[in-house]
């Protein structure tokens, strides 16, 4: 028989698996290593300031450096913190969305860094990373009017030998069944929500100043998924990952059933919805 602590460690990791899965585990724990990294920077700089060799502004510079890394440091960790909770417990924290919100942005590229040092695929980090937003944003209660919802797509799912192009008009689109660009116009008929095809970020975030929506389902590959949702701002995005059997950005598909049921997501509890504004 195993000793008992064997055993209690083997049903914690069990049960670190089932709350935390591995993807998610993968983006956390790059960016706790990459606070852990900027505190070792900062107790760089501490023993520095303390040289009795430094003069005195030199101490007193590598203080206020100091004391911002560490502010920095406190609010990242409060963020990687609450983004642990919201996943434990599927509760949106919001006096936490400000620290997650820095630590994401100033430590993500560490975090992409370490990566690269620890050999792990680039898309798979971004994939986790992707996989920890769509988990925080499920958290959120909305109540969205279908109008309000704005699907982006790349224009990679259209065929490439298609001679209708849609990315100055969707309903360009002929409807013939060649490609899934059919489908996600019938999702756009049947909840009434926007769709837009974007041939890269400028486009879509054209199409974001001209529908002002509240929530955003995004398909895309993991690079432009993870640029799209950091540049989003207070806007919820959704990102679904696009299928590539060709390779990038040529007649890639995706799996409609995930799409829709992140638009449903955005739709749901319809009986909730509070009056149209006039």
């Amino acid at each position: 028989m195993l000793p008992v602590s064997v055993h209690a460690r083997r049903r914690l990791k069990v049960k670190i698996n089932q709350l935390i899965p591995v993807r998610k585990r993968i983006f956390i724990g790059l960016l706790s290593a990459s606070i852990l990294c900027a505190g070792l920077i900062l107790a760089g700089i501490w023993h520095l300031a303390l040289n009795p060799h430094r003069t005195f502004w030199d101490q007193v510079l590598l203080l206020g450096l100091a004391g911002i890394l560490l502010g920095g440091l406190v609010v990242a960790a409060f963020g990687i913190g609450g983004m642990v909770v919201t996943i434990l417990y599927a509760r949106d924290i919001t006096v936490l969305h400000g620290p997650m919100h820095v630590a994401i942005n100033i430590f993500f590229p560490v975090a992409l860094a370490l990566g690269r040092v620890f050999n792990i695929d680039q898309d798979r980090i971004k994939s986790s990373f992707i996989e920890v937003n769509n988990y925080l944003v499920r958290s959120k209660a909305l109540k969205l009017f279908p109008e309000q919802v704005l699907l982006l797509a790349p224009h990679c799912l259209q065929k490439s030998n298609c001679p209708h192009k849609i990315t100055t008009d969707v309903d360009n689109c002929q409807r013939c069944g060649g490609c899934v660009v059919c489908d996600l116009l019938d999702l756009r008929d049947r909840y009434g929500i926007k769709v837009g095809m974007a041939t890269g970020g400028t486009l879509a975030r054209k199409y974001v100043r001209e529908y002002h929506p509240r929530a955003i389902v995004a398909i895309a590959c993991e690079r432009d998924l993870t640029s799209g949702i950091q540049d989003s701002d207070s806007i919820p995005v959704l990102g679904v990952t696009n299928e590539r059997p060709f390779g990038p950005c040529f007649n890639t598909c995706i799996r409609v059933s995930v799409v829709e049921e992140a638009v449903r997501f955005f739709l749901k509890d319809q009986t909730g919805w509070p009056e149209r504004p006039g």
